[in-house]
Protein backbone atom coordinates (compact mmCIF):
# COMPACT_ATOMS: atom_id res chain seq x y z
CA UNK A 1 0.00 0.00 0.00
CA UNK A 2 1.27 3.47 -0.73
CA UNK A 3 2.21 4.66 2.76
CA UNK A 4 0.33 7.92 2.43
CA UNK A 5 -2.92 6.31 1.25
CA UNK A 6 -5.95 7.75 3.01
CA UNK A 7 -8.20 4.86 4.07
CA UNK A 8 -11.15 7.25 3.97
CA UNK A 9 -11.13 6.49 0.24
CA UNK A 10 -12.99 3.31 1.22
CA UNK A 11 -16.13 5.39 1.56
CA UNK A 12 -16.10 6.71 -2.02
CA UNK A 13 -18.43 5.93 -4.90
CA UNK A 14 -16.87 5.97 -8.38
CA UNK A 15 -18.86 6.53 -11.58
CA UNK A 16 -17.30 5.51 -14.89
CA UNK A 17 -18.20 7.42 -18.05
CA UNK A 18 -17.27 6.78 -21.68
CA UNK A 19 -17.62 10.33 -23.11
CA UNK A 20 -18.41 9.22 -26.66
CA UNK A 21 -21.29 7.01 -25.55
CA UNK A 22 -22.69 8.93 -22.58
CA UNK A 23 -24.93 11.49 -24.26
CA UNK A 24 -26.35 12.46 -27.60
CA UNK A 25 -23.80 15.30 -27.68
CA UNK A 26 -20.97 12.73 -27.34
CA UNK A 27 -18.70 15.30 -25.72
CA UNK A 28 -17.71 16.98 -22.45
CA UNK A 29 -20.74 19.28 -22.56
CA UNK A 30 -23.02 16.25 -22.55
CA UNK A 31 -21.38 14.96 -19.39
CA UNK A 32 -21.51 18.42 -17.82
CA UNK A 33 -25.26 18.50 -18.45
CA UNK A 34 -25.58 15.26 -16.49
CA UNK A 35 -23.56 16.24 -13.43
CA UNK A 36 -26.55 17.12 -11.26
CA UNK A 37 -28.06 13.68 -11.81
CA UNK A 38 -24.70 12.01 -11.19
CA UNK A 39 -24.18 13.98 -7.98
CA UNK A 40 -27.74 13.10 -6.98
CA UNK A 41 -26.69 9.44 -6.78
CA UNK A 42 -24.03 10.28 -4.22
CA UNK A 43 -21.10 9.95 -6.62
CA UNK A 44 -17.73 11.17 -5.31
CA UNK A 45 -15.43 10.47 -8.26
CA UNK A 46 -16.19 10.84 -11.97
CA UNK A 47 -13.83 8.51 -13.86
CA UNK A 48 -13.51 9.20 -17.59
CA UNK A 49 -12.27 6.77 -20.20
CA UNK A 50 -9.35 8.19 -22.24
CA UNK A 51 -10.02 11.69 -23.56
CA UNK A 52 -7.16 11.93 -26.10
CA UNK A 53 -7.20 11.80 -29.92
CA UNK A 54 -7.61 8.25 -31.26
CA UNK A 55 -5.22 6.78 -33.80
CA UNK A 56 -6.36 6.29 -37.40
CA UNK A 57 -3.86 3.68 -38.56
CA UNK A 58 -5.25 0.14 -38.23
CA UNK A 59 -8.19 1.63 -36.32
CA UNK A 60 -10.68 -0.83 -34.85
CA UNK A 61 -14.20 -0.12 -36.04
CA UNK A 62 -15.30 3.19 -37.51
CA UNK A 63 -14.53 5.25 -34.39
CA UNK A 64 -11.53 3.45 -32.90
CA UNK A 65 -10.64 2.44 -29.36
CA UNK A 66 -10.06 5.25 -26.84
CA UNK A 67 -7.12 3.15 -25.63
CA UNK A 68 -5.31 3.69 -28.96
CA UNK A 69 -3.92 7.14 -28.19
CA UNK A 70 -2.21 9.48 -30.66
CA UNK A 71 -1.08 12.26 -28.32
CA UNK A 72 -1.04 12.24 -24.52
CA UNK A 73 -1.08 16.04 -24.34
CA UNK A 74 -4.10 16.66 -26.57
CA UNK A 75 -7.89 16.40 -26.23
CA UNK A 76 -9.95 14.46 -28.77
CA UNK A 77 -11.51 17.32 -30.79
CA UNK A 78 -14.81 15.42 -30.91
CA UNK A 79 -15.04 15.88 -27.15
CA UNK A 80 -14.17 19.57 -27.17
CA UNK A 81 -11.16 21.70 -26.32
CA UNK A 82 -8.88 21.82 -23.32
CA UNK A 83 -10.96 24.73 -22.03
CA UNK A 84 -14.11 22.60 -22.41
CA UNK A 85 -12.46 19.89 -20.36
CA UNK A 86 -11.42 22.36 -17.68
CA UNK A 87 -15.02 23.63 -17.55
CA UNK A 88 -16.24 20.07 -17.00
CA UNK A 89 -13.71 19.57 -14.20
CA UNK A 90 -14.68 22.87 -12.57
CA UNK A 91 -18.39 22.02 -12.80
CA UNK A 92 -17.68 18.67 -11.16
CA UNK A 93 -15.63 20.34 -8.43
CA UNK A 94 -18.41 22.86 -7.82
CA UNK A 95 -20.63 19.87 -6.98
CA UNK A 96 -18.07 18.18 -4.77
CA UNK A 97 -17.13 15.57 -7.38
CA UNK A 98 -13.51 14.68 -8.09
CA UNK A 99 -12.43 13.86 -11.65
CA UNK A 100 -10.20 10.90 -12.53
CA UNK A 101 -8.72 10.39 -15.99
CA UNK A 102 -7.55 7.23 -17.70
CA UNK A 103 -3.77 6.88 -18.18
CA UNK A 104 -2.63 4.48 -20.91
CA UNK A 105 1.15 4.17 -20.90
CA UNK A 106 1.69 0.56 -21.94
CA UNK A 107 1.15 1.44 -25.60
CA UNK A 108 0.16 4.13 -28.10
CA UNK A 109 -1.62 4.08 -31.45
CA UNK A 110 0.37 2.94 -34.48
CA UNK A 111 0.43 6.51 -35.78
CA UNK A 112 1.04 8.34 -32.52
CA UNK A 113 3.19 11.42 -32.11
CA UNK A 114 5.78 9.28 -30.33
CA UNK A 115 5.84 6.59 -33.04
CA UNK A 116 6.59 9.30 -35.60
CA UNK A 117 9.10 11.28 -33.54
CA UNK A 118 10.66 8.70 -31.20
CA UNK A 119 10.37 5.30 -32.93
CA UNK A 120 13.36 4.02 -30.96
CA UNK A 121 11.26 4.21 -27.76
CA UNK A 122 9.07 1.29 -28.83
CA UNK A 123 9.23 -2.46 -28.43
CA UNK A 124 10.22 -4.30 -31.62
CA UNK A 125 9.76 -7.96 -32.47
CA UNK A 126 12.41 -10.29 -33.87
CA UNK A 127 11.84 -8.75 -37.34
CA UNK A 128 12.44 -5.26 -35.89
CA UNK A 129 8.78 -4.34 -36.40
CA UNK A 130 6.55 -2.37 -34.06
CA UNK A 131 4.67 -4.94 -32.02
CA UNK A 132 2.97 -5.90 -28.79
CA UNK A 133 4.74 -8.02 -26.21
CA UNK A 134 1.55 -10.00 -25.64
CA UNK A 135 -1.44 -10.46 -27.90
CA UNK A 136 -2.08 -9.14 -31.36
CA UNK A 137 -3.73 -5.74 -30.97
CA UNK A 138 -3.58 -4.35 -34.49
CA UNK A 139 -4.23 -0.73 -33.51
CA UNK A 140 -1.54 -0.27 -30.85
CA UNK A 141 2.18 -0.76 -30.30
CA UNK A 142 4.01 -1.12 -26.98
CA UNK A 143 6.39 1.39 -25.45
CA UNK A 144 9.73 0.04 -24.24
CA UNK A 145 10.51 1.08 -20.68
CA UNK A 146 14.17 0.16 -20.86
CA UNK A 147 14.73 3.69 -22.17
CA UNK A 148 15.10 6.33 -19.47
CA UNK A 149 13.71 8.96 -21.85
CA UNK A 150 10.38 7.10 -21.91
CA UNK A 151 10.11 7.40 -18.13
CA UNK A 152 10.89 11.13 -18.14
CA UNK A 153 8.44 11.89 -20.95
CA UNK A 154 5.54 10.00 -19.39
CA UNK A 155 6.14 11.41 -15.91
CA UNK A 156 5.98 14.89 -17.43
CA UNK A 157 2.63 13.92 -18.96
CA UNK A 158 1.35 12.94 -15.51
CA UNK A 159 2.60 16.18 -13.97
CA UNK A 160 0.82 18.16 -16.67
CA UNK A 161 -2.60 16.55 -16.13
CA UNK A 162 -2.16 16.49 -12.34
CA UNK A 163 -2.60 20.26 -12.45
CA UNK A 164 -6.17 19.72 -13.69
CA UNK A 165 -7.59 16.42 -12.40
CA UNK A 166 -7.79 14.67 -9.04
CA UNK A 167 -6.91 11.09 -9.86
CA UNK A 168 -5.36 8.67 -12.33
CA UNK A 169 -6.73 5.28 -13.31
CA UNK A 170 -3.73 3.53 -14.86
CA UNK A 171 -4.46 1.01 -17.59
CA UNK A 172 -2.74 -2.40 -17.22
CA UNK A 173 -0.30 -0.75 -14.82
CA UNK A 174 1.23 -4.06 -13.61
CA UNK A 175 2.80 -4.56 -17.05
CA UNK A 176 4.99 -1.48 -16.51
CA UNK A 177 7.99 -1.46 -14.14
CA UNK A 178 6.94 -0.93 -10.54
CA UNK A 179 9.89 1.43 -10.08
CA UNK A 180 8.43 3.65 -12.80
CA UNK A 181 5.18 4.02 -10.86
CA UNK A 182 7.00 4.67 -7.59
CA UNK A 183 9.03 7.45 -9.18
CA UNK A 184 6.00 8.82 -11.00
CA UNK A 185 3.98 9.03 -7.82
CA UNK A 186 6.78 10.77 -5.93
CA UNK A 187 7.14 13.41 -8.64
CA UNK A 188 3.41 13.92 -9.15
CA UNK A 189 3.06 14.40 -5.39
CA UNK A 190 5.08 17.58 -5.80
CA UNK A 191 2.36 18.91 -8.11
CA UNK A 192 -0.77 17.40 -6.54
CA UNK A 193 -0.09 15.60 -3.23
CA UNK A 194 -3.70 14.38 -2.88
CA UNK A 195 -4.01 12.58 -6.20
CA UNK A 196 -5.96 9.31 -6.09
CA UNK A 197 -4.03 6.48 -7.74
CA UNK A 198 -6.04 3.54 -9.08
CA UNK A 199 -4.40 0.62 -10.85
CA UNK A 200 -6.16 -1.68 -13.24
CA UNK A 201 -4.55 -4.78 -11.79
CA UNK A 202 -4.71 -8.00 -13.82
CA UNK A 203 -6.06 -11.49 -13.31
CA UNK A 204 -3.75 -13.93 -11.48
CA UNK A 205 -3.70 -16.30 -14.44
CA UNK A 206 -2.48 -13.51 -16.70
CA UNK A 207 0.29 -12.61 -14.25
CA UNK A 208 1.49 -16.23 -14.34
CA UNK A 209 1.23 -16.33 -18.13
CA UNK A 210 3.33 -13.18 -18.60
CA UNK A 211 5.95 -14.19 -16.08
CA UNK A 212 6.31 -17.58 -17.75
CA UNK A 213 7.02 -15.73 -21.00
CA UNK A 214 9.76 -13.78 -19.24
CA UNK A 215 7.91 -10.47 -18.98
CA UNK A 216 7.55 -8.25 -15.97
CA UNK A 217 4.13 -8.23 -14.33
CA UNK A 218 3.45 -7.12 -10.76
CA UNK A 219 0.98 -8.68 -8.35
CA UNK A 220 -1.58 -6.65 -6.43
CA UNK A 221 0.60 -6.81 -3.32
CA UNK A 222 3.45 -5.21 -5.25
CA UNK A 223 1.22 -2.59 -6.88
CA UNK A 224 0.03 -1.41 -3.47
CA UNK A 225 3.50 0.07 -2.94
CA UNK A 226 2.68 2.80 -5.47
CA UNK A 227 -1.11 2.82 -5.76
CA UNK A 228 -3.97 3.57 -3.40
CA UNK A 229 -6.56 1.28 -4.96
CA UNK A 230 -6.43 -1.96 -6.95
CA UNK A 231 -9.15 -3.52 -9.08
CA UNK A 232 -10.55 -6.70 -7.58
CA UNK A 233 -9.59 -8.81 -10.60
CA UNK A 234 -7.82 -11.18 -8.22
CA UNK A 235 -11.26 -12.56 -7.30
CA UNK A 236 -13.32 -11.54 -10.34
CA UNK A 237 -13.20 -15.01 -11.85
CA UNK A 238 -14.64 -16.41 -8.63
CA UNK A 239 -17.66 -14.14 -9.01
CA UNK A 240 -18.16 -15.22 -12.61
CA UNK A 241 -17.87 -18.86 -11.58
CA UNK A 242 -20.60 -18.31 -9.00
CA UNK A 243 -22.88 -16.57 -11.51
CA UNK A 244 -22.44 -19.52 -13.87
CA UNK A 245 -22.76 -22.14 -11.12
CA UNK A 246 -24.41 -21.14 -7.79
CA UNK A 247 -22.65 -23.96 -5.95
CA UNK A 248 -19.49 -21.81 -6.18
CA UNK A 249 -20.99 -18.95 -4.13
CA UNK A 250 -19.09 -19.56 -0.89
CA UNK A 251 -15.83 -19.90 -2.82
CA UNK A 252 -16.25 -16.33 -4.06
CA UNK A 253 -17.36 -14.92 -0.70
CA UNK A 254 -14.47 -16.58 1.13
CA UNK A 255 -12.08 -15.05 -1.43
CA UNK A 256 -13.45 -11.59 -0.57
CA UNK A 257 -12.73 -11.97 3.13
CA UNK A 258 -9.36 -13.63 2.38
CA UNK A 259 -8.20 -10.29 0.95
CA UNK A 260 -8.21 -9.01 4.54
CA UNK A 261 -5.37 -11.43 5.26
CA UNK A 262 -3.15 -11.33 2.17
CA UNK A 263 -3.01 -7.54 1.64
CA UNK A 264 -1.78 -4.70 3.87
CA UNK A 265 -4.14 -3.73 6.66
CA UNK A 266 -5.03 -0.46 4.94
CA UNK A 267 -5.69 -2.01 1.52
CA UNK A 268 -8.39 -0.65 -0.80
CA UNK A 269 -10.11 -2.80 -3.40
CA UNK A 270 -12.33 -1.19 -6.02
CA UNK A 271 -15.64 -3.05 -5.84
CA UNK A 272 -16.68 -3.28 -9.47
CA UNK A 273 -19.01 -5.96 -10.78
CA UNK A 274 -19.01 -4.48 -14.30
CA UNK A 275 -16.97 -2.01 -16.37
CA UNK A 276 -16.09 -1.23 -19.98
CA UNK A 277 -13.98 -4.41 -20.25
CA UNK A 278 -16.53 -6.74 -18.64
CA UNK A 279 -20.09 -7.75 -19.56
CA UNK A 280 -22.90 -5.92 -17.83
CA UNK A 281 -23.85 -7.50 -14.51
CA UNK A 282 -27.53 -7.39 -15.50
CA UNK A 283 -26.77 -9.78 -18.37
CA UNK A 284 -25.26 -12.35 -15.99
CA UNK A 285 -27.74 -12.47 -13.11
CA UNK A 286 -30.93 -14.50 -12.75
CA UNK A 287 -33.46 -11.65 -12.60
CA UNK A 288 -34.00 -8.11 -11.33
CA UNK A 289 -34.17 -9.15 -7.66
CA UNK A 290 -30.83 -10.95 -8.04
CA UNK A 291 -29.34 -7.83 -9.65
CA UNK A 292 -30.48 -5.62 -6.76
CA UNK A 293 -29.03 -8.06 -4.21
CA UNK A 294 -25.70 -7.98 -6.06
CA UNK A 295 -25.76 -4.19 -6.34
CA UNK A 296 -26.37 -3.79 -2.60
CA UNK A 297 -23.61 -6.32 -1.85
CA UNK A 298 -21.25 -4.37 -4.12
CA UNK A 299 -21.69 -1.30 -1.92
CA UNK A 300 -21.54 -3.19 1.36
CA UNK A 301 -18.28 -5.09 1.00
CA UNK A 302 -15.03 -3.42 2.02
CA UNK A 303 -13.64 -0.86 -0.39
CA UNK A 304 -14.87 1.98 -2.62
CA UNK A 305 -17.91 1.21 -4.77
CA UNK A 306 -17.95 1.49 -8.55
CA UNK A 307 -20.80 2.07 -11.01
CA UNK A 308 -20.45 1.94 -14.80
CA UNK A 309 -22.76 4.50 -16.45
CA UNK A 310 -25.98 2.73 -17.35
CA UNK A 311 -25.77 0.21 -14.53
CA UNK A 312 -28.24 2.36 -12.58
CA UNK A 313 -30.80 1.73 -15.35
CA UNK A 314 -30.23 -2.04 -15.39
CA UNK A 315 -28.82 -1.97 -18.91
CA UNK A 316 -27.92 -5.39 -20.28
CA UNK A 317 -25.42 -4.52 -23.04
CA UNK A 318 -22.10 -2.66 -22.75
CA UNK A 319 -21.40 0.16 -25.23
CA UNK A 320 -19.00 -0.71 -28.02
CA UNK A 321 -15.45 0.56 -27.64
CA UNK A 322 -15.08 0.93 -31.41
CA UNK A 323 -18.39 2.31 -32.73
CA UNK A 324 -20.93 4.99 -31.91
CA UNK A 325 -23.16 3.16 -29.44
CA UNK A 326 -24.96 5.46 -27.02
CA UNK A 327 -26.04 4.30 -23.58
CA UNK A 328 -29.81 3.70 -23.90
CA UNK A 329 -31.00 6.11 -21.23
CA UNK A 330 -34.63 5.57 -22.23
CA UNK A 331 -34.82 2.47 -20.02
CA UNK A 332 -37.85 2.85 -17.75
CA UNK A 333 -36.36 1.25 -14.66
CA UNK A 334 -34.02 3.23 -12.45
CA UNK A 335 -32.09 2.39 -9.31
CA UNK A 336 -30.69 5.89 -8.82
CA UNK A 337 -32.48 6.39 -5.48
CA UNK A 338 -31.16 3.05 -4.20
CA UNK A 339 -27.61 3.92 -5.26
CA UNK A 340 -27.93 7.27 -3.49
CA UNK A 341 -29.06 5.48 -0.33
CA UNK A 342 -26.25 2.93 -0.50
CA UNK A 343 -23.66 5.62 -1.23
CA UNK A 344 -24.82 7.54 1.85
CA UNK A 345 -24.53 4.40 3.97
CA UNK A 346 -20.97 3.99 2.72
CA UNK A 347 -20.06 7.31 4.34
CA UNK A 348 -20.36 5.88 7.86
CA UNK A 349 -16.97 5.61 9.63
CA UNK A 350 -17.60 1.90 10.22
CA UNK A 351 -16.90 1.24 6.51
CA UNK A 352 -13.49 2.87 6.92
CA UNK A 353 -12.37 1.80 10.39
CA UNK A 354 -14.53 -1.24 11.16
CA UNK A 355 -13.48 -4.88 11.39
CA UNK A 356 -14.89 -6.69 8.35
CA UNK A 357 -16.17 -10.27 8.74
CA UNK A 358 -17.89 -12.98 6.72
CA UNK A 359 -20.58 -15.26 8.16
CA UNK A 360 -20.84 -18.40 6.06
CA UNK A 361 -24.40 -19.40 5.17
CA UNK A 362 -25.90 -21.50 2.40
CA UNK A 363 -27.06 -19.40 -0.54
CA UNK A 364 -26.61 -16.11 1.33
CA UNK A 365 -23.86 -13.49 1.37
CA UNK A 366 -23.67 -12.24 4.96
CA UNK A 367 -20.97 -9.79 6.01
CA UNK A 368 -20.63 -7.55 9.05
CA UNK A 369 -18.62 -4.63 10.38
CA UNK A 370 -17.78 -3.96 14.01
CA UNK A 371 -16.56 -0.55 15.15
CA UNK A 372 -16.60 0.75 18.72
CA UNK A 373 -20.23 0.20 19.88
CA UNK A 374 -21.61 -0.30 16.39
CA UNK A 375 -22.41 -3.60 14.64
CA UNK A 376 -23.54 -3.41 11.01
CA UNK A 377 -24.91 -6.55 9.37
CA UNK A 378 -25.59 -7.05 5.66
CA UNK A 379 -27.59 -10.03 4.40
CA UNK A 380 -27.90 -10.56 0.66
CA UNK A 381 -30.14 -13.43 -0.40
CA UNK A 382 -28.41 -14.37 -3.62
CA UNK A 383 -29.91 -17.84 -4.02
CA UNK A 384 -33.50 -17.44 -2.81
CA UNK A 385 -32.96 -18.96 0.62
CA UNK A 386 -35.92 -19.12 3.02
CA UNK A 387 -34.26 -18.15 6.29
CA UNK A 388 -30.87 -17.53 7.84
CA UNK A 389 -29.25 -17.66 11.27
CA UNK A 390 -27.91 -14.29 12.38
CA UNK A 391 -25.57 -13.03 15.14
CA UNK A 392 -28.31 -10.85 16.67
CA UNK A 393 -30.44 -11.10 19.78
CA UNK A 394 -34.15 -11.66 19.20
CA UNK A 395 -36.18 -8.54 18.57
CA UNK A 396 -37.50 -6.19 15.90
CA UNK A 397 -34.96 -4.32 13.78
CA UNK A 398 -35.18 -1.77 10.97
CA UNK A 399 -33.94 -2.65 7.49
CA UNK A 400 -31.86 0.22 6.12
CA UNK A 401 -32.79 -0.88 2.59
CA UNK A 402 -36.46 0.13 2.84
CA UNK A 403 -37.15 0.99 6.51
CA UNK A 404 -39.23 -2.18 6.92
CA UNK A 405 -39.30 -4.16 10.18
CA UNK A 406 -37.09 -7.24 10.41
CA UNK A 407 -38.06 -9.80 13.05
CA UNK A 408 -35.33 -11.89 14.63
CA UNK A 409 -36.76 -14.95 16.37
CA UNK A 410 -34.59 -17.75 17.73
CA UNK A 411 -31.70 -15.82 16.11
CA UNK A 412 -33.29 -16.47 12.72
CA UNK A 413 -34.56 -14.10 10.03
CA UNK A 414 -37.08 -15.04 7.36
CA UNK A 415 -35.72 -13.90 4.02
CA UNK A 416 -37.32 -12.34 0.94
CA UNK A 417 -35.95 -10.99 -2.32
CA UNK A 418 -34.87 -7.74 -0.60
CA UNK A 419 -31.37 -7.02 0.76
CA UNK A 420 -31.24 -6.62 4.53
CA UNK A 421 -28.94 -4.14 6.25
CA UNK A 422 -29.23 -3.75 10.02
CA UNK A 423 -27.39 -1.11 12.05
CA UNK A 424 -27.50 -2.11 15.72
CA UNK A 425 -26.11 1.25 16.83
CA UNK A 426 -29.21 2.95 15.48
CA UNK A 427 -31.36 0.26 17.09
CA UNK A 428 -29.57 0.91 20.39
CA UNK A 429 -30.20 4.65 20.08
CA UNK A 430 -33.84 4.04 19.18
CA UNK A 431 -34.47 1.80 22.21
CA UNK A 432 -32.52 4.15 24.45
CA UNK A 433 -34.75 6.99 23.27
CA UNK A 434 -37.90 4.94 23.93
CA UNK A 435 -36.66 4.03 27.40
CA UNK A 436 -36.03 7.71 28.14
CA UNK A 437 -39.61 8.51 27.12
CA UNK A 438 -40.97 5.71 29.33
CA UNK A 439 -38.82 6.90 32.21
CA UNK A 440 -40.10 10.46 31.74
CA UNK A 441 -43.72 9.24 31.84
CA UNK A 442 -42.99 7.12 34.91
CA UNK A 443 -41.47 10.08 36.74
CA UNK A 444 -44.36 12.29 35.69
CA UNK A 445 -46.92 9.78 37.02
CA UNK A 446 -44.98 9.34 40.24
CA UNK A 447 -44.89 13.11 40.74
CA UNK A 448 -48.65 13.32 40.04
CA UNK A 449 -49.62 10.66 42.58
CA UNK A 450 -47.22 11.95 45.20
CA UNK A 451 -49.22 15.21 45.47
Amino acid sequence: MARKTDINLRSLTFYQVFPRQHSIKQNFAGIQDDLDRIKGMGVDVLYLLPIHPIGKKARKGSQGSPYSIMDYYQIDPKYGTLDDFKRLVKSAHDRGIKVMMDIVFNHTSRDSVLVNTKPEWFYKNERNEFANRVGDWSDITDLDFKFREVWDYLIDVLKYWAQIVDGFRCDVAPLLPLDFWLEARAKVDQVHPDMIWLTESVHPGFIKYLRDLGYECSSDSEMYQAFDICYDYDIFDYMNEYLANPIKLNHWLEAIIHQDVIYPKNYLKLRSFENHDQPRLRSKVRDRAHFIQMLALNFFIKGPAFIYAGQEHEIFVSPSLFENDLVPWNQKTSLESLIKRLASLKKQPIFVEGNFNYHAQEGVAMFSYTYQHQFLLGIFNLEQSISVKVPLIDGIYTNFYDESDIIVQDQTIQLSDKPIIIDTLKEHIRWKYLLMILLWFALKLRFKFSK
